[in-house]
């Protein structure tokens, strides 16, 4: 089959990246993508080893070197640029070689650094479009992370507004649920305070619902002013609420705690120019009476040691009494 021949433009069309050795080792033909990398002056008449530098395989410093390397895979740098390629050479009939480079792996990095497009690769060359399928695989994981993350946040949201009141923007029930095995598995010493309105129905009575929950916001803002920012309050029913006080198992110190709270929600509470009175009855029990700490049975314990404030009279606080013991008024 007779051999074809090519002219510079066809070969240039078909191998943007060639290069054209004469059988002296100096350059006579370079394809248009390759001249763009080079940027400086035609690289044309000069010998391709100033230009280029052939790291594998080693030892590569003449023509005739390279020349015996002909049809093995060869590893080039061009000099001062620091783009590396990968490259066959093919003998021509003058003695000359044939190389044809390409960017392998770097092909990303290389469309990128020098603003290549379609029209610097032959027609029939697919970089440009596996380069596209990158891309469109790089958004595609990029708005996958990012509605990953959204989920994330929509999940944590969901998580925080299941824990929470809605109206008092305290913790709820199931919070609580959560919170008081968590704090005696960790086996520090707490107070637990449990604490009713009194007077609350006869504000929604009289009143309105409106007026109410404005009570009960207040309340809320109170009780978390008068704890510790350590500690866990939680509304667990309607005019109800729940404190648990992390290393606090003092007494005394439980005691003024309750003191304050007390006096802080008899304070009339405005609602409309007209003045909402409620007072509040607390118990308390402390963990360290247990032995172990039991959450339903110190709940249980706050609640009647309640329920005693309340037959006292209201606006009080009590403590559980242990076995055999009275109870302890604040």
């Amino acid at each position: 089959m007779p051999g074809a021949t090519l002219t510079k433009a066809a070969l240039s069309r078909m191998m943007p990246m060639h290069i054209g050795l004469t059988a002296g080792g100096k350059i006579n033909s370079i394809g248009p993508t390759l001249a763009k990398l080079i940027e400086g002056p035609s690289p044309i008449g000069v010998a391709f080893l100033k230009v280029f530098a052939v790291r594998r395989p080693a030892g590569i410093t003449s023509m005739e070197d390279l020349r015996a390397r002909a049809g093995v895979r060869l590893h080039v740098d061009l000099r001062g640029k620091g783009d590396t390629f990968r490259g066959l050479a093919v003998p021509t009939a003058d003695g000359g070689l044939l190389l044809n480079l390409s960017f392998g792996i770097r092909l990303i990095d290389a469309v990128r650094q020098h603003s290549l497009t379609d029209a610097d690769f032959a027609a029939t060359d697919m970089a440009v479009e596996m380069l596209y399928l990158v891309e469109v695989k790089q958004a595609v994981m990029t708005e996958l992370r990012r509605l990953n993350l959204r989920l994330q946040g929509a999940k944590a949201t969901a998580e925080e507004q299941a824990l929470t009141d809605t109206l008092t923007g305290l913790r709820n029930r199931r919070a609580l649920d959560v919170a008081l095995p968590a704090l005696i598995g960790q086996g520090l010493a707490f107070g637990l305070m449990h604490i009713d309105l009194d007077y609350f129905k006869q504000v929604n009575d009289t009143m309105g619902h409106a007026a109410g929950d404005l009570v009960l916001r207040e309340v809320a803002k109170a009780l978390v002013e008068e704890t510790r920012t350590s500690d866990i309050v939680a509304r667990v029913g309607g005019d109800e609420f729940v404190v648990l006080l992390p290393g606090l198992s003092d007494p005394a110190r439980l005691q003024q705690i309750a003191r304050r709270i007390i006096d802080r929600l008899m304070q009339p509470i405005d609602f409309d120019g007209r003045a909402c009175r409620i007072s509040a009855s607390i118990g308390l029990t402390i963990s360290t009476l247990y032995d172990p700490p039991d959450g339903e049975r110190m709940l249980n314990d706050a609640d009647a040691a309640l329920y005693a404030s309340k037959r006292a009279g209201r606006g009080q606080a009590q403590f559980h009494a242990t076995k055999g013991d009275d109870l302890l008024s604040a």
